[in-house]
């Protein structure tokens, strides 16, 4: 009888180590439009604990596929405060929906309640946006990241669809020339960074 729970115990043990990396596997591979081509060899690094660190922590390399990765599983936006100025649902302008969710992650709001003059790297915005109709028709990023585009502020940028498939990203020129009208203010739109 105690051989039979000393099995017991070890086959439950076994499953306990190996549950959460068959779960990161399954996660990984519901995500459309990521687990292809370069976008597949960075999410295995994250899964594997291979990504680069830093104040942004745990966002891989500068693409958009790390990026998403991060902003809907790392650390997901969804429970991000709404940057401060903005409501749910606020009434916007294209190129971005008339209707917007924005948020914001730690670093980005403490800039913008410090009036810090600038987004620290790792900083990241999110802007949801929305048909008239409160349809989601695309999510758009900027994620500052020291050294990866110094002419034009920093920023990743990233636009994907409903679906989760990656539009644009990288140093995207429609998101970097609209932005520049901002460029004073770190090229952020909605929140003042300077007193």
């Amino acid at each position: 009888m105690s051989k039979r729970f000393s099995r017991f115990f070890c086959l439950v043990g076994l499953c306990a180590l190996l549950a959460p990396a068959a779960l990161m596997a399954a996660d990984a591979a519901q995500m459309p439009g990521m687990m292809t081509g370069q976008g597949a060899a960075n999410a295995q690094d994250m899964m594997g604990g291979k990504a680069a660190m830093g104040a942004q922590g745990m966002m891989g390399a500068a693409d958009g596929a790390s990026l998403l990765r991060h902003i809907l599983k790392t650390d997901p936006y969804m429970k991000w405060d709404l940057m401060p100025g903005t409501t749910r649902m606020r009434q916007g302008k294209e190129p971005h929906g008339a209707l917007q969710n924005v948020y914001v992650n730690k670093l980005a709001l403490k800039a913008i309640n410090d009036k810090a003059g600038m987004l620290p790297d790792g900083a990241i915005i999110v802007k949801e946006n929305y048909t008239a109709a409160g349809k989601l028709a695309a999510v758009t990023v900027m994620s500052k990241r020291k050294g990866y585009n110094p002419a034009a502020g920093d920023y990743l940028w990233l636009k994907y669809g409903p679906d989760m498939k990656i539009m644009a990203q990288g140093k995207a020129d429609p998101c970097i020339q609209c932005h520049s009208a901002a460029k004073d203010n770190d090229y952020v739109m909605l929140a003042p960074l300077k007193k």
